[in-house]
This record gives C-alpha cells, structure tokens and sequence, in this order.
C-alpha cells in the first residue's frame, strides 16, 4: 500500500469508503497531508478515523539536519525519510520567491562526470508522497516572503536522481503538489531537470505540458558529451535537441538547456559557435554553470568571467543565455555532496 502522503483525492475517498467513513473526509485529510501533518495532528478528524489512519504507513519526510548560508540564506536540507535514508533539498530566495530544489531518487544512475549525487548510484526511487514532503516540510519551516502567500513558491525538480528514470512517481507528484486542494502550486512555477530521456519526454508533452523543461545538455557534441554523461550513448546530442524541439512546439513553452562549464572541456569559444548552431530555431535559453568542484572529480569550473563571455558569444549568434547566480556555496549547496559527507561522517545508526 502506498503512504498516505502519495494518495490523492480519489484514492483517499476509495480508503475512506473502506474504513466506513463519509467520502467527503477524503478532501479533509487530503488538505492536512499538503501541509506535511500526520494523522495524529488532524484535529477536525474524529478520534476513531485519526487512530485508522496513524496504522497506515505515512510515508512522508522530516527535517534531520539543516544548513543556513551566511551568504546568500538559502537553506541545505537534509531530510530523512520511514525507512532512514537520507536525501537533499535546498530552497533559494529570489525576488519572486522562494525555490526549493528538490531530489526525485535516492542518488542516481545515470553516472555524469561531475556530479556528486552519482558516486554511490542509485538506492531507490522516492515515491511521491515523499516528495510533498520535502515540499511540506520547507513550508512549515519558513515564513514567506513580503507579498507572497506560500513560503514555496517555485519547485525545481533538479536535486538528486534523474526525474524521467523515476516517471510515474514524478508524474504523481507533479499532480499532487499542483492539486487545487492540495498546495495549489502552479506547474507554470514548476522545473524538471532531464538527462535527455527522449521517450519520457514525449510523454511528459503530453501528460504535463504546463512544466517547464529543463534539459542536461552540458555539451555541443557527441565526443565530449559521451565522455560527461554516459546517457548520450544511448541518447545523442542531434535526439535530445530535437526532443526538446518537439517538446517546445507541443506545449508553446520554452525549454532550457544546462551547460556547465568544465575548464578545458567545453568552454571555449569554438564549443559556443557550435553549441548555437545546433540550437538554431529552437525555442530555448541557455543556462550557464560554473561547474561547482566536486572533490571526487578531476574536473573544474571556469572563472564567471569567462561564463559570461561564453554567454556572449552565443548571444552574438541569437542564442538566449545567462549565467546562473551561485548559491550556497558556502554549505555545500550542490546535490549530493552534503548527504555523501553525512553518510561518510557518522557511523550507521547515529541519529
């Protein structure tokens, strides 16, 4: 059975139809489980129902360890979930609100070369319950901003794992957290970040079209890209492009394109000429990276200076492109490198 957290409106009424009880508690719980609050706290539940629902597997998250930057106040989750694992998450503060970045599986398969999420591989998928709960916990944790009713306003889908690998709980997620019931976050104010998955991603065209794509290029060619993400063996710079064509033409929405910069790998010049010329006519904008060091790694970042001149040559050849701001630096903001430091630290079973 699936936690109480990933159930939606339907499914709960299909439970509260077997635990004897009025369909219309199923909108009541829902309303509490947007909020993270667990069958104890439903206060306008009767007694008998919350004791049901506590015999349930939950299957939210808490916040076990919590990070502040001096720079910047974006926050380092490190949330814990039933069964003990550990994943990340970060909220970033912006003038239109806040960001939380969070992760869709348990460190990741896909094997790029400069990300930290990847060193151990995959664990497990996170289910969808899960991730509201990330989204939950961050909202109960912060107030939010002048102006803005929701403490999270924006959700990223670019923390640890790959999205597409782990679909139909993304997919379930997407629905939940945009639930007029529920949390009532628009998909519009919704990123998910892809490898290049290409069948996911008609899917995805169809099945949520409202959400922003995001999609790991980090490479102009098949060469260099072969030799950053492993994915590109099965799919190629020339289908993921085009993937991401497709996308954009069926849902009027413009894609982005990652790149992070490796010094020496893809920063020159030359890999900016041809990296426009294969994204001519594509309705996109490109996001430049200063890739963050990551210790286990050989690869290194480029200086913003030459982010920005990158970002000027794509501009001299009609590509949109900015320089990401960095964030968090200071806490170790990039996905998967404070779960990896924890989980090396602290002997197992420390709390």
């Amino acid at each position: 059975m699936a936690g109480l957290m990933s159930m939606d409106i339907p499914a709960l009424e299909a439970l509260m139809h077997d635990l004897g009880e009025p369909r219309f508690r199923a909108k009541q719980v829902f309303s509490w489980l947007a909020r993270g609050e667990r069958p104890e706290g439903m206060t306008n539940l009767p007694g008998p129902l919350r004791e049901k629902l506590a015999s349930l597997p939950f299957g939210g998250a808490r916040i076990y360890k919590k990070f502040v930057s001096l720079k910047d106040e974006t926050i380092k989750y490190l949330y814990e979930l039933e069964d003990g694992n550990l994943v990340e998450g970060v909220l970033m503060r912006y003038h239109y609100g806040n960001t939380l970045c969070i992760s869709t599986q348990i460190g990741c398969k896909m094997g790029c070369a400069f990300c930290a999420s990847t060193l151990d591989g995959c664990v497990r998928d996170l289910e969808a319950g899960e991730m509201l709960g990330f989204v939950a916990c961050a909202r109960r944790d912060v107030l939010p901003q002048e102006g803005h009713e929701r403490s999270v306003t924006n959700v990223v889908l670019m923390g640890s794992g790959e999205p597409l690998d782990n679909y139909d709980n993304t997919l379930a997620f997407l629905r939940l957290v945009s639930a007029k019931d529920g949390m009532n976050i628009s998909p519009r104010n919704i990123s998910l970040s892809t490898c290049g998955l290409v069948e996911k991603m008609e899917r995805l065209a169809r099945e949520a079209p409202h959400v922003t794509l995001s999609v790991s290029l980090h490479a102009p060619n098949d060469a260099i890209r072969n030799e950053l993400m492993p994915v590109n063996r099965a799919y190629g710079v020339a289908r993921v492009i085009e993937a991401a064509r497709r996308y954009a033409e069926a849902t009027g929405r413009r894609v982005v394109f990652e790149y992070a910069l490796a010094e020496g790998v893809n920063s020159e010049q030359r890999h900016a000429v041809e990296l426009a010329g294969r994204l001519r006519g594509v309705n996109c904008h490109v996001n430049l990276i200063p890739l963050n060091p990551v210790k286990e790694r050989r690869l290194a970042g480029v200086a913003r200076e030459r982010a920005h001149r990158f970002a000027g040559w794509l501009a001299e050849r009609g590509i949109s492109a900015t320089v990401r701001r960095e964030m968090g630096t200071d806490i170790e903001g990039a996905c998967g490198q404070l779960r990896r430091r924890v989980l090396q630290d602290e002997p197992e079973g420390d709390a």
